[in-house]
């Protein structure tokens, strides 16, 4: 029964499961956590499998026996003596009141303030959905600037993507990543984003995604997907891995509740490229229609 399970390895499956939808939330495999993290790749799949290292179970025994919640215990880089005031308010806040809250923190205060800043469409989804293809043809056809979100990250710097991470890390270019989207907003001009397939993983980011465009998830299959990046090259994050398809669909599994919360979908499951730009063209149809009555 569920009920008699002993409950410290419940919470250490639960961890496991925590650090694998993270690790595929950045698409990064278990060979590339343990390079990065620097531990083996031998820990990182016991971690995960819920067999981790005991010490996490008798700090959450420690912070159970003191009536204080494990991140408690943890040192903070969080400069705010109010942190856990404010985490405690929004643990019991409603969802108005947490869309109320983050209203105000990214300085506004109404819907109209929304509407305002309405900047085009995003295209989001998988490396391999065809986000860049069809969205330069979407841009050609409906006179919008077409903008890759990657590129303008390294033309802002100087620098290949894999130079900013290779030298500053994942958190430095999401850095640069949110300040990029901030330039392209302040040229209030519309135009067809293609952003970076994890960019789903860092939520002020995303959030300035779908409260800035008109946002479409383009899907496809996971061998589709696959099957479109080796076509194009580009085997990152899945290079030198011969659980490749396994760890592409652990990836698409664990953002697929993100890639979810776009505007719409469109699925290129089978499609041709003039199938899945036509089908693209259609989805947008609405917004095209709001512009021009504007």
């Amino acid at each position: 029964m569920t009920g008699s399970r002993d409950p410290e390895a419940i919470f250490l499956e639960q961890l496991g499961q925590r650090v694998r939808t993270m690790r595929a939330l950045r698409g990064m495999s278990r060979k590339v956590l343990a390079k990065v993290s620097g531990l083996s790749e031998r820990y990182i799949a016991q971690l995960e499998s819920g067999k981790g290292n005991v010490s996490i179970v008798l700090l959450r025994r420690v912070s159970n026996a003191v009536a204080a919640h494990l991140e408690d215990l943890i040192p903070s880089t969080e400069p705010a003596s109010d942190w856990a005031v404010l985490r405690d308010l929004l643990r019991k806040a409603t969802p108005q009141q947490i869309a109320q809250v983050k209203d105000v923190l990214a300085g506004g205060s109404t819907s109209a303030h929304r509407q305002m800043s309405f900047a085009g469409i995003a295209l989001i989804g998988l490396r391999g959905a065809g986000k860049s293809t069809l969205g330069k043809i979407l841009a050609k056809k409906i006179g919008w600037s077409f903008v890759e979100l990657n590129k303008e990250i390294e033309q802002q710097n100087g620098l290949s993507v894999a130079e900013i991470i290779a030298l500053y890390g994942q958190e430095g270019f999401r850095r640069m990543e949110q300040a990029a989207l901030g330039h392209l907003l302040a040229r209030k001009e519309l135009m067809v984003l293609a952003t970076g397939g994890d960019i789903v993983s860092e939520p002020l980011t995303f959030d300035l995604i779908l409260s800035s465009f008109y946002t479409i998830w383009l899907k496809a299959k996971p061998e589709e997907h696959m099957a479109r990046v080796r076509r194009q090259g580009d085997l990152r994050p899945m290079a030198d891995d011969r659980s490749a398809m396994a760890e592409l669909r652990n990836i698409l599994a664990s953002r697929e509740p993100l890639y979810a919360r776009a505007s719409a979908m469109v699925d290129t499951a089978g499609l041709t490229v003039d199938a899945g730009a036509a089908r693209l063209i259609d989805a947008v149809a609405p917004v095209l229609h709001n512009e021009q009555r504007r």
